[in-house]
């Protein structure tokens, strides 16, 4: 119990890359301004998904969850990161270690539940097209949608609250720019085998699962697209895809290196720089991989800014 109560008052210490401070200068600078590309990008996404009832269909409503769990995940990271990167020695005290965990594992677990159901979106529309309106109406969107949030959450909480159950004593130094699990988990001083066993499981079925889905969905839509009789339905249907595919290949590939291998041989420096290809560029290509790609979005883009136009002109 001592030990318990020790933790509980335990302040973090977040060391970023201290090694390097000419870089943390330089990338602050290059932070702010990903971060407010990022939150730009991802509120014109759920802005003009929510003004136009033309895109008020699964397909655009999935985007705009996903740009919703996109701005949320880098406004977890992203301020607090510059905070490590401008202050000689950063703190966080417990609780914030907790919050900031607890809601990077929650909109990075949402994440991959719902690029799964995007891609499933995705296959129906293109191996199924006459029933699609059937196979995904508003009904079964709003289910996968609720689907991905509840797993995401149910997850978290076991996960987040069984690494803080763990007595923190003594080395309180975090070798990371936030509180990640794995980094967060090497300063506990007692024995966690159990709690990595269950943390590899959970990252399987929430990543690796995901992911095979994804795989599968997308083989069957290479083998629809491979036998459309029409050039122009083929590139539509790629051009479609290939935005969805890019995400998911950046979001799954950094994040699986990162919570698939929590003791790798990487270095730390090595282990921070992969954690921020999937917590920044992320969030932040999503919105430029789907609105410039994306011939319906341009439209609404233009219509609505035409619209603008002509009631200041009025």
């Amino acid at each position: 119990m001592r030990k318990q109560n020790h933790s509980s008052e335990v302040e973090f210490i977040l060391l970023g890359f201290s090694n390097y401070p000419e870089l943390q200068r330089q990338m602050f600078g290059a932070f702010l301004v990903i971060y407010l590309v990022t939150l730009i990008g991802n509120a014109l996404i759920i802005t003009i998904i929510s003004l136009d009832q033309s895109l008020h269909i699964p397909m655009y409503l999935f985007l705009q969850n996903l740009s919703l769990v996109d701005l949320c995940f880098s406004t977890v990271i992203t301020p607090e990161m510059l905070v490590v990167l401008t202050t000689e020695k950063a703190t966080i005290s417990f609780g914030g270690c907790f919050v900031q965990m607890y809601f990077i594992l929650l909109f990075g677990g949402t994440e991959c539940f719902l690029l799964g159901a995007m891609a499933y979106d995705r296959f129906a529309a293109i191996c199924h097209p006459l029933s699609y309106p059937v196979i995904m109406n508003k009904r079964v969107f709003v289910k996968l949608a609720v689907f991905s949030w509840v797993s995401g959450t149910m997850m978290t909480t076991l996960q987040t609250t069984w690494v803080f159950s763990f007595p923190y004593c003594g080395h309180r130094e975090i070798n990371h720019l936030f509180c990640e699990t794995p980094p967060v988990l090497e300063l506990a001083c007692a024995d966690t085998f159990l709690f990595e066993v269950y943390a590899f499981t959970g990252t399987i079925l929430i990543v690796m699962v995901p992911f095979l889905l994804i795989l599968l969905s997308y083989i069957r839509i290479l083998f629809a697209i491979l036998r459309m009789p029409s050039t122009t339905g083929r590139q539509k249907a790629f051009s479609t895809c290939a935005s969805h595919l890019t995400s998911v290949t950046l979001f799954y590939g950094t994040a699986s290196i990162t919570y698939l291998q929590p003791k790798s041989r990487y270095s730390p420096d090595t282990k921070k720089l992969m954690s921020l290809a999937y917590t920044l560029l992320t969030p932040l290509l999503n919105p430029l991989i789907y609105s410039l790609r994306n011939k319906e979005m341009k439209r609404v883009v233009v219509k609505l800014w035409q619209r603008k136009v002509a009631l200041h002109t009025a």
